[in-house]
């Protein structure tokens, strides 16, 4: 395997013209399939919280990139990525040994569909999440734009088992403990976590929890309505078929950043 590039092996390198070449700050490894970091912000670099950028390695002679969603919010003065490790993946196979110092590439341009301008006013929003695809939402639920437009938030988490929740854990007490950002969230955030594999107060596929009404029945939530309810999915292929069926099924129809509706959906991966 490769060793990540450090930031001065990039001097005599010649970086493609629309990419950015930055550097890792720090690195947190989860669980053998999951870790996350953080790295600098380029001057001037724009988003829209719940974008997704091109990230990459040089590996070899020539980079690979792949689609990662932004963590952070768009405030943040670093850039914030949650990921997967594939043991054989073309990226994170090296990413996953990234340390700080390295250097991450990416590319200039932000884009995505999870963002608040592609939904229609409402009063509560979901965010149905499995695995790494919390990572947009780790970046609107720290975004005080979110709680301007919706008077209700409910972040869906579900992962394998315990130990995958926890990123999503940290969050939340992170913004619970945040200098502004726990009296710009008051109460209007909630957070579902639920696991497949183990034993659990929340256990399930989201899927289930919707249609059998557990889960509206453990947040003290009516059903889904469409006149108030929105909702961004991102997660495995298969979570975001059915949940999407399960929100038409609703009433609610797909938006897009040109057609604001009641739901999006993000169709980046990572590999």
């Amino acid at each position: 395997m490769n060793a990540p590039a450090k930031t001065e092996d990039f001097v005599a390198a010649k970086i493609p013209d629309g990419v950015y070449a930055e550097t890792v700050l720090s690195v947190e490894h989860y669980t053998d399939r999951l870790f996350r970091f953080r790295m600098t912000r380029p001057a001037g670099y724009r988003f829209r919280s719940g974008e997704f950028a091109m990230i990459g390695l040089m590996v070899g002679e020539k980079p690979i990139y792949r689609a990662y969603s932004i963590a952070s919010p768009s405030w943040d003065e670093e850039l914030e990525f949650f990921s997967i490790k594939v043991p054989d993946g073309p990226l994170t196979s090296h990413l996953q040994a990234i340390k700080p110092g390295d250097t991450v590439l990416m590319r200039k341009k932000p884009t995505g569909t999870l963002v608040l301008d592609a939904l229609t006013p409402g009063k509560r929003l979901y965010m149905f999440s499995t695995g790494t695809g919390i990572a947009p939402f780790a970046s609107l639920i720290r975004d005080p734009e979110t709680y301007e437009k919706f008077d209700e938030v409910i972040l869906t988490h579900t992962c394998r088992d315990l130990a995958e929740l926890k990123y999503g854990l940290d969050l939340v007490h992170e913004i619970n403990n945040h200098e502004f950002l726990h009296e710009v969230v008051g109460n209007k955030l909630k957070h579902y976590p639920t696991v497949t594999r183990e034993d659990f107060a929340y256990r399930g596929r989201i899927t289930d929890l919707i249609e059998n009404g557990k889960l509206f029945t453990d947040l003290g939530v009516p059903p889904l309505d469409a006149t108030v309810d929105r909702a961004m999915i991102c997660g495995s292929t298969a979570m975001i078929k059915d949940t999407k069926e399960l929100l038409e099924k609703a009433g609610l129809t797909e938006g897009a950043n040109n057609k604001p509706s009641e739901f999006v959906i993000e169709r980046a991966f990572v590999g």
